[in-house]
């Protein structure tokens, strides 16, 4: 097992700036699609998976600004398309998080089934399973959730 030897004796002083996780922006660009008002985050990354979701959720009729200073400010209120269609996900594992906030807003949704990394098998039945337990309807059809 890998370990880190860590010797004291010495005082920790400065500062750092800690990076924002793709992680956690993701799944909060999407939760935006849940209001009309406008949503602020901060410390959002300039990442590939950031800009190709924040271009998606542009193409659903969102405003999006991602600044120099790492905010981005998101207005769903023009929200107009309850779909995220392949062309525009297959390099985004989290092209299913848009799932459940496009069900709420729209009553129902299309969703591509997710491209990504090669980084393994990671299915979204749990997505699934988890809309279905609050009552939605979803199957899957030709390479979409509908």
């Amino acid at each position: 097992m890998d370990k880190l030897i860590i010797h004291g004796g010495h005082s920790l002083n400065g500062e750092i700036e800690i990076s924002g996780a793709k992680n956690a922006a993701l799944p909060e660009l999407c939760a935006a699609l849940l209001t009309d008002q406008e949503v602020v985050l901060r410390n959002v990354p300039k990442l590939q998976d950031v800009s190709t979701m924040l271009k998606l959720i542009r193409n659903m009729g969102v405003t999006c600004l991602h600044a120099e200073d790492g905010s981005v400010t998101l207005n769903a209120s023009a929200l107009n398309k309850p779909e995220a269609p392949y062309e525009m996900v297959k390099t985004m594992r989290a092209s299913v998080l848009a799932l459940g906030p496009l069900l709420a807003r729209f009553g129902h949704a299309r969703v591509s089934l997710p491209g990504g990394c090669a980084i393994g098998s990671r299915p979204v039945d749990q997505h699934i399973k988890g809309l279905q337990a609050m009552g939605a309807k979803i199957v899957v059809e030709h390479g979409y959730m509908v």
